[in-house]
């Protein structure tokens, strides 16, 4: 790969601790009701309609916490006057995990007059981009699950998709790994994620589980064995043998799990959304009579309530390796977004305030929050796809999510010279573990990935 960091830097470093608690003070006293939103009182203008899709009801992954979420932001939102006097108007849409679904909903968001998409999730970018591109709709922090959200002129991501989980993934397994099998979907998405895993192993050599120098594992590390696992399996049994037995879980060698038997620096990842849960099921089974071995996996296919339906402290998770984009899900940063949900959907269980699709919407919407006021402040008031998506372009204002990602911009000189991915802006993650049954910080701050990202096809990955 030749791409390279544009020689500028981003002009917008991550917040401090002191200056992250700040604001999120200021945020937790507009919603405690001791202040009142800017733009609140100042006279009702017209409806601004967005939409937000996600599958639901699908035998694969499914993500109804976003447009639960995005419904429960509208209702907090419009309590307090709109956004800077203007009614929030949010539609939403299932995408059913179908190619044809997903351009219905894109087809439905121009219909109805839209002025953007605002974090939503799909796999079929292609499907759905399309339609958006010819009616001039900005999609504004989609979950990343597309590569098209990362190379669209139309598309902002808020965090680095896919391709930042597993790069970053590999790298917090490296310190502990000689031998890696990873797990992941036979689809056209799953193909792409073994050499993002392998570049991130390769620039994680000699770096330590805390992201400084550690002791290495030992040995020359091979590229981590690529086990393609169907979407809808209903067991997983075979893929879990054959990871086992690819890193040399040998019970022959090392005994067994059930007895004690540990295979040091052997490590299985995995990667397959909903379905992951059902792989652990039968990774637990197996396990019983192959040595133990390291867990890794991402944010969106683990998360505290698989954990605690695996057995907590006692299941195949403790001591999983988890790499996610934003804080964990007890970090203060996140109680302006929990405040909302117990305000406007307590009693909607589909909006868990720990689940990375519901964490993205928040943020997607705090990003069209900070542009329509923006826009505002301009004199704007005619609010459309076609100002949203000069504002954003412009990028005159950084976007400052609260500390959860760093400050947010899309102006050329923001994006990364990431090949494949150029519309990444934020290539920063977080190394979490499962510590006695608890999905907790494995160290503090982000972790950047860029350049292990732009390194990717240097090194042959």
């Amino acid at each position: 790969m030749t791409g390279r960091r544009r020689s500028s830097p981003r002009p917008f470093p991550r917040a401090s601790a002191t200056s992250a608690a700040a604001c999120t003070a200021v945020i937790a006293s507009l919603l405690s009701g001791c202040g009142s939103l800017p733009g609140a009182g100042s006279g009702e203008k017209e409806p601004v309609t967005v939409m937000t899709w996600a599958p639901e009801g699908t035998r694969t992954t499914n993500m109804p916490g976003m447009p639960a979420m995005a419904q429960a932001y509208a209702r907090w939102v419009n309590s307090r006057g709109g956004i800077a006097g203007h009614p929030l108007k949010v539609l939403t849409c299932n995408e059913h995990n179908d190619s044809a679904e997903a351009t219905r909903c894109a087809q439905r968001a121009v219909d109805a007059g839209a002025v953007a998409v605002v974090g939503s999730y799909s796999q079929w970018g292609r499907s759905f981009m399309s339609p958006l591109e010819v009616a001039g709709i900005p999609f504004i922090g989609g979950y990343g699950a597309s590569a098209e959200e990362f190379a669209s002129p139309l598309s902002y991501p808020v965090n680095g998709g896919q391709a930042a989980l597993l790069a970053g993934n590999g790298r917090q397994l490296a310190s502990d790994c000689r031998r890696v099998a990873l797990v992941r979907p036979d689809t056209i998405q799953g193909d792409q994620m073994p050499g993002l895993l392998d570049a991130g192993l390769s620039s994680g050599r000699g770096v330590g589980r805390s992201g400084g120098a550690g002791a290495r594992t030992g040995g020359s590390r091979n590229r981590a064995a690529d086990v393609k696992a169907p979407e809808a399996a209903t067991d997983y049994s075979p893929q879990v043998a054959a990871a086992l037995d690819a890193v040399g879980a040998d019970p022959a060698v090392y005994g067994t799990a059930k007895a004690g038997g540990e295979a040091t620096g052997s490590c299985v990842a995995a990667s397959l959304g909903d379905n992951t849960d059902t792989f652990f099921d039968a990774f637990r089974r197996l396990q019983e009579s192959r040595p133990k071995v390291q867990v890794g996996s991402v944010l969106g296919s683990v998360d505290q309530s698989m954990v605690d339906r695996g057995g907590g402290a006692s299941g195949p998770l403790e001591g999983a390796d988890v790499t996610g984009w934003y804080p964990v899900p007890g970090d203060p940063r996140w109680l302006p977004m929990r405040r909302v949900i117990t305000q406007e959907a307590f009693d909607d269980n589909r909006v868990d305030p720990a689940d990375q699709g519901v964490q993205t919407t928040w943020i997607a919407y705090t990003v069209l929050d900070a542009v329509i006021r923006q826009l505002a402040d301009k004199g704007v008031t005619d609010i459309t796809a076609h100002a949203l998506q000069t504002a954003l372009d412009r990028g005159d204002q950084a976007v400052d999510t609260g500390g959860l990602t760093p400050k947010l911009r899309w102006r050329d000189d923001d994006m990364l010279a990431v090949t494949d991915f150029p519309r990444i802006i934020n290539a920063d993650v977080t190394y979490q573990v499962v510590r006695h049954g608890e999905l907790v910080a494995a160290q503090d701050g982000f972790v950047d990935v860029t350049r292990t990202l732009e390194r990717r096809h240097t090194d042959g990955s």
